[in-house]
């Protein structure tokens, strides 16, 4: 499984980044291949400064060795070897209008002292964080999630854009980080479901994220901008950059095992501002987002 994953994930870094470049049509994306000296290592592409992505990185890395102590006691087990891999990506926009995304799809294995796997999951998902409410791409994004998730079960859906909503909760702001998609974790073997299945349908989302997403950078790059729309949009993305460093899991988990740091800091946006005690007009569009995403609501 760790192999089939890792093959599926080589394959859909380069038909995203493939992709990316080409609506771009200036930046190209600059690879570095990184070894981790406590084993494994990865492939960090990041693309910059291009005419659309004012910064993204769409990563792979495959990691192993020792469970570090930190993750010993999350996962409440004694010392065991393990495996994780994974596609993780982050791409923010120049322009106010077209939102940020993130997406990451990952395969995890534990093993005992002679080697076999006495443990393993999928997890990954993909969320989107405008800076500009256009509700009907809300409901494209969210579309494209559920198509992928029904073909597999129609409970997948409303359990993962649920778990979703919670996890990219910036708690000591109150509000989500955007709008939401898709979250899963911990996608174990059950009488429902093979490990052949969880493959199954994390490959479908992965395949849907092109999908999902570059219709709306589409239909919202030409439009016209101005910079109380940029100052906006990099106030928004310091709550991003919150989120990202006191919350995330992945962030942690890429600190805790000694991952590395460049590829891990990614996700984080060149232009930021913290602005003290700042609040939106009453009755703007900024506002209009504001109460999204302190009340996060069924865009189906």
């Amino acid at each position: 499984m760790k192999d089939k994953f890792y093959q599926y994930i080589l394959q859909l870094q380069n038909q995203i980044t493939s992709k990316l470049e080409a609506i771009d049509g200036v930046a190209k994306f600059r690879e570095d291949i990184w070894e981790r000296p406590e084993g494994g290592g990865g492939k960090t592409r990041v693309i910059e400064n291009g005419q659309i992505f004012e910064k993204g990185g769409v990563n792979i890395s495959a990691v192993h060795g020792k469970l570090p102590d930190s993750m010993q006691k999350l996962f409440n087990v004694g010392e065991a070897d393990f495996f994780a891999c994974g596609l993780s990506l982050v791409i923010h926009p120049k322009n106010p209008m077209v939102p940020t995304v993130h997406a990451n799809w990952r395969y995890f294995e534990m093993y005992d002292e002679n080697g076999a796997v006495i443990n393993s999951w999928f997890g990954g998902g993909q969320d989107l964080t405008p800076y500009y409410l256009f509700e009907e791409d809300a409901i494209h994004f969210h579309q494209t999630c559920k198509t992928a998730c029904d073909k597999h079960s129609l409970e997948f859906y409303p359990k993962f854009k649920e778990q979703c909503d919670k996890y990219f909760w910036n708690a000591h702001r109150n509000e989500a980080r955007g709008i939401g998609g898709l979250f899963f974790d911990y996608c174990k073997q059950t009488e429902e479901m093979s490990m052949n299945d969880w493959y199954n349908f994390v490959t479908e989302v992965g395949n849907s994220f092109l999908e999902a997403y570059v219709p709306i950078v589409e239909k919202r790059v030409h439009l016209s901008y101005n910079q109380q729309h940029r100052t906006w949009q990099e106030i928004r993305r310091g709550r991003y950059v919150e989120f990202n460093l006191v919350h995330d899991k992945g962030t942690l988990f890429g600190l805790k095992t000694n991952g590395r740091i460049e590829s891990i800091l990614m996700s984080l946006p060149p232009h930021v501002q913290w602005v003290y005690d700042h609040h939106p007009e009453k009755g703007s569009e900024e506002e209009k987002l504001i109460a999204v995403l302190e009340n996060p609501k069924e865009w189906l």
